[in-house]
Parts: C-alpha cells; structure tokens; sequence
C-alpha cells in the first residue's frame, strides 16, 4: 500500500468513526442518533459561473480551508447526487453540511476570523446562497 493510499485509508476511517459517533444504522428507525441537541447548518452555493471547474474548485478549497475550524463536530462537502425525481433539486453547484455540539458553536463559527477569510475570498464566486439550519425536533 502506497503511502498517499495509506494516509487517505486512514483519514477516511477517522471521518468514518466521527460520523458513526453522530448516528448509529441500526435496524430499528426508533434508534438512530446517539447524540442529541445538536445543531446543523446546511449551506447551498450556485456559482456565477457553473461550468467553470476553476471557480468550482476554489470553492472547494475555501469549504475545506474552513473545515479546520475546531468546534465544527462533522462536515461534509457535497455536490448534487446524480438523482432524478420531482421533489429534488439539483440546480445547485455545491453543498457545505456542517454538525456543531449546539447554536452557541455556530454563531461562534459565523464570526470566526477563517470564517469571514472564506466569505470574502470567495463571495464573487456565487450567485446564491441558501441555508437551513436545524435542531432536534424530538
């Protein structure tokens, strides 16, 4: 196993373990998060210019510029699945999934200085920016 191979075996099995410390798959649906009161943040970009791989990627770099920001418990980067039905949207360019430990974390990360970094390096880059935040509903 090559050493690049080895180091993303590695960081994916420490993602992998993050989330199953988030969410347990079980069978029985009456038992499936294992942490509670959590708060999630879901953040949808369109890009200015969608077929730009440049631009793309950019942004991409800046989402993960911002994952090393410590009190963010999980995060995932996204693009649109390749799924068709009539209640998806697939318009979309990118997708920043965030899981902070509660709202006192997020409202921390809205004014952390890497925070803000990204937003002023890359808020030429879209066109839109949507958000849904939530809590446990149960």
């Amino acid at each position: 196993m090559s050493q690049s191979t080895r180091r993303k075996f590695i960081k994916d099995a420490g993602r992998t373990s993050l989330a199953a410390g988030f969410f347990t798959l079980a069978e029985n649906p009456a038992i499936t998060m294992v942490e509670k009161n959590i708060f999630i943040h879901h953040v949808y970009f369109w890009l200015k210019n969608p077929g730009s791989k440049e631009d793309l990627s950019k942004l991409l770099k800046g989402l993960e510029k911002l994952s090393k920001i410590d009190y963010i418990k999980l995060f995932h980067i996204g693009k649109p699945a390749d799924t068709n039905r009539d209640v998806i949207d697939r318009s979309y360019n990118a997708s920043w999934l965030l899981f902070f430990k509660n709202k006192e974390d997020q409202d921390r990360y809205q004014t952390d200085p890497i925070h803000l970094k990204f937003v002023e390096e890359c808020k030429d880059l879209w066109t839109k920016v949507v958000v849904y935040d939530s809590v446990d509903a149960l």
